[in-house]
């Protein structure tokens, strides 16, 4: 799902405080969410994943190639509370608009825009077993268990007088706009000194954070609280609460805390089916457990998605490969081809000694060219790539680019080799994009990015 439009919106940063102007653009399919610096030299992108945060004090940074955008908590919850996958975030600047300390004018704005559908089908990470992370010393837990939908039940106890112990729940993602959303960010007044003494909330005031006051301030503490945040109106009353706001929620700091955490979950990249249980989190414990979900995620990735299994008729066999692809022997290098779909295709080498490379790669060691599996793979790749176009007797594929080519391990005779690919971009005016893999049983050999151009062949 994407934005129907594009959304703007205009604020200060809040720690920082500068004011910024951001712009949230509907994006293509398996984008994923990104933020984009407008305002330096050749607009580097950021993708919104775990693995560039690189500091959570106060908020989540995320930060490649020197570029960093803070406080990006708000803004993720808000689209990924909402059902956006797709977006990428403009800013003028290094901090996202804190707005009034919540998610709720984000989301009032998509849902006002609404939004559409996509031809890609939405990607689950499901947990098949528990995940923990802990910090044991601060009481902070954080765990992940089986399920099949996405829930967060979470508890805070910061042992104030005025919190007490909160507990929040979100039982479904569709109702995080109207339970979730609207909960602001919360500090304690004993927190505020070092916080400015360390350059933070430099934007924060009595508009965009709920401020706890746990014991009665004299005078002259007010007096000062009045020229800090330059009002004059400034009071505690018996809730313990800066100038005595409404919550809009009896347990408005832990639901706020559940928000945060919906963020920075979003930074795994992929939606969970999976159930939280939290206690006392904070962007530090949440980013390490999206950054154990995203290992966990690779490495199920680096296994096949496919099962070669020679009882089993082969979509296409090599004569039918033979009508589709101009190779022949001894360099046409596919021998079944297993799976073929729209987006995907998948297929089978069997590699042995009767291989004309071996004569002299190597005589004593015998070793497939790393760059005949390239090809290999190119050639799984053209037929997916004629599959989409028909009419495959008048057409070839060429390469046009490789990149990011990896080799694992050593492929040699006895082995079958396993092709996936998969398209990364539909293809456009005959170019195809493609990510490719090699497998020898489970274990991954070879990788790669490729693009090539379909074009008709000469009469």
């Amino acid at each position: 799902m994407t934005l129907a439009r594009t959304l703007k919106f205009h604020g200060k940063g809040l720690h920082t405080g500068i004011k910024v102007e951001m712009t949230v653009n509907p994006a293509e399919e398996n984008t994923g969410i990104c933020f984009r610096r407008k305002d330096i030299e050749g607009e580097p992108v950021i993708e919104a994943i775990a693995d560039y945060v690189t500091d959570t004090s106060r908020g989540t940074t995320i930060e490649k190639g020197g570029v960093k955008i803070h406080t990006i908590e708000h803004i993720m919850a808000g689209l990924w509370g909402c059902g956006v996958d797709n977006a990428v975030i403009d800013l003028n600047g290094e901090e996202v608009p804190i707005m009034d300390g919540s998610s709720r004018e984000y989301v009032e704005a998509v849902m006002e825009a609404g939004l559409v559908e996509q031809n890609a089908d939405r990607v689950f990470f499901n947990v098949t077993e528990k995940i923990h992370y802990e910090i044991p010393e601060k009481g902070v837990s954080v765990e992940v268990f089986p399920d099949d939908h996405f829930s967060i039940n979470l508890n805070i106890d910061y042992g104030s007088r005025v919190l007490g112990n909160q507990y929040a729940r979100l039982e479904n993602i569709g109702d995080f706009p109207v339970q979730i959303s609207p909960c602001r960010t919360f500090v304690f007044l004993h927190e505020l000194e070092p916080l400015l003494k360390n350059n933070l909330i430099k934007g924060g005031d009595l508009d965009n954070a709920i401020i706890i006051v746990e014991n009665e301030l004299p005078s002259e503490e007010i007096n000062r609280l009045k020229k800090l945040f330059n009002k004059e109106d400034i009071s505690v009353g018996s809730s313990g609460y800066l100038n005595n706001l409404e919550l809009r929620f009896a347990n408005e700091p832990a639901r706020h805390k559940l928000l945060d955490m919906i963020g920075d979950m979003a930074l795994v990249g992929m939606r969970i089916n999976g159930k939280v249980i939290a206690n006392k989190p904070g962007h530090f414990a949440n980013t390490e457990l999206a950054k154990m979900i995203r290992k966990t995620i690779k490495k199920n990735q680096s296994k096949p998605h496919y099962r070669y299994d020679p009882n089993v008729d082969p979509v296409y066999d090599i004569n039918q490969i033979k009508g589709i692809l101009p190779h022949r022997p001894p360099f046409l290098l596919v021998d079944r081809i297993i799976h073929i779909d729209a987006g995907s295709v998948a297929g089978v080498k069997n590699v042995t000694m009767n291989e004309p490379f071996f004569v002299g790669h190597f005589p004593q060691e015998p070793v497939m060219p790393g760059v005949l599996i390239v090809e290999a793979m190119a050639q799984c790749g053209g037929i997916l790539a004629l599959h989409n176009i028909g009419d495959t007797e008048n057409y070839s594929t060429y390469f046009m680019k490789i990149d990011g080519v990896k080799f694992k391990r050593k492929v040699v005779p006895g082995d079958t080799l396993l092709f996936e690919l998969k398209l990364t971009e539909p293809i456009r005016r005959g170019i195809v994009m493609m990510e490719a893999k090699a497998y020898v049983g489970d274990q991954l050999v070879t990788e790669a990015f490729l693009m090539a151009q379909v074009a008709k062949n000469k009469k």
